[in-house]
């Protein structure tokens, strides 16, 4: 079998097109989305849209290959599905963007803006953009870097759930608080990269390159590592599989039942307990037990399931409950000032103020709280305090807000009823 010739590489201009043109692309788009006779995909390849305002429309299913988008404004837009393949990105606007399934290998997304992006299993690997000719031979088509590159991008809290980055460049990019479960990273160049506060559960950074880099307070649980380099890699309070906090005096379940048998009984039995500090994911099942007035401040609850959980004015301060699973649970008068509370789900809790005697009533407390992406649909926040507390993102769809202290907090994007 003859091998096939490989040419040179070569040039291909982009044809720029008006934002006039583009309105009429967008709006045959949506007809081609929603069935509609008259609709037709867009087909954006090689053009050049450098600087257009393409905020909050739907280009899902656009074959945007090797297009320029430098400073374009993508706010809001939805690029679902898009082919983006070589594309350049640089200095984008793509906060808010959904990008799932997007195929952007090759892609130039530096010092793009991709602040809460969805970029859930979107393609960010290295590619190569080529064609066969008459001849049979391959010929190399010049893009912008055949490496994904995001040096300089900012990606904070945005959603890189399965995404693939491998080979990627992200130098000095930020993910502060990037959603990255299950991400494919291998050989990623990440040196002096921000991922404080990052969750990596379940990444692949095979043969990456974190020195230099910041990953304060990421979660890293069952994250590969296999031949990281992490030189001058600042790693301070990083989560794993390891026991966190501070060791136990006895078995933390044993010490929960003691406490459950106390309150169960009025006292009468066990005894109250003080798990402070203690890592608690290895205490077994919490879901449905009834812990009320649990001293737990600076616990580590991450991702654990606590459904139908009593906490009734628990002492929460600083815990971790990151990604926890907390529904339909009794939550009156609970005190999570300075919690971790990012994308946990509070759906249907009870955040009402607690009664206790003489008609005195317990507010729960949820200041200064990190609550970015928190689910609170249906929940009871009658009440509830959260001064200066940051729920960006957060949902609070049927939530009953009636009384509740938002008072300095951050409501940036916060999703709720009209």
């Amino acid at each position: 079998m003859t091998a096939l010739a490989v040419h040179k590489t070569i040039s291909r201009p982009r044809e720029p097109i008006s934002q006039r043109e583009v309105d009429l692309v967008v709006k045959r788009n949506d007809l081609y989305q929603a069935g509609k006779p008259g609709g037709q995909r867009a087909v954006l390849s090689y053009r050049d849209l450098t600087g257009l305002d393409l905020a909050g429309r739907n280009l899902a299913d656009a074959d945007l290959t090797a297009a320029y988008l430098c400073d374009a404004d993508l706010t809001g837009a939805n690029l679902n599905n898009a082919i983006l393949f070589g594309c350049n990105l640089a200095r984008a606007n793509l906060r808010g963007a959904s990008l799932m399934r997007a195929d952007l290998r090759g892609a130039s997304l530096r010092e793009a803006d991709l602040t809460g992006a969805n970029l859930f299993d979107a393609d960010l690997r290295d590619g190569h953009l080529a064609h066969k000719t008459r001849k049979g031979e391959i010929e190399y088509i010049a893009v912008d870097g055949n490496a994904t590159e995001l040096v300089g991008a900012t990606l904070v809290n945005a959603n890189l759930t399965q995404a693939r980055l491998s080979g990627s460049v992200a130098a000095h990019t930020d993910f502060t608080d990037a959603m990255m479960r299950n991400c494919k990273l291998v050989r990623a160049d990440l040196h002096n990269a921000t991922l404080n506060g990052a969750n990596l559960e379940g990444a692949d950074l095979s043969g990456a390159n974190l020195r230099g880099a910041s990953l304060r307070n990421a979660v890293m649980v069952r994250t590969l590592l296999v031949d990281v380099d992490t030189k001058d890699a600042d790693m301070v309070g990083v989560l794993t599989l390891n026991e966190a906090g501070r060791p136990p005096e006895a078995p933390v379940i044993d010490m929960l039942r003691r406490h459950e048998a106390f309150i169960a009984s009025d006292g009468a039995e066990g005894a109250p307990v003080d798990v402070s500090g203690y890592d608690l994911r290895k205490a077994g099942a919490l879901a449905g037990r009834r812990l009320s007035t649990l001293m737990a401040t600076r616990a580590v609850l991450y991702g654990m399931n606590l459904e139908g959980i009593g906490l009734q004015a628990a002492q929460l301060e600083g815990a971790d409950l990151r990604a926890c699973r907390i529904s339909n649970a009794d939550l009156r008068g609970i005190n999570l000032t300075g919690a971790k509370l990012n994308h946990t789900e509070f759906r249907d809790c009870n955040f009402g103020p607690l009664i206790i005697a003489g008609g005195r009533s317990i507010p729960s407390t949820l200041d200064r709280a990190d609550a970015r992406n928190a689910d609170f649909r249906g929940a009871n926040l009658h009440q509830a305090r959260f001064r200066g507390t940051n729920l960006s993102r957060a949902n609070l769809i049927g939530a009953q807000l009636e009384g509740a202290d938002f008072n300095g907090a951050n409501l940036l994007c916060v999703i709720k009823n009209p």
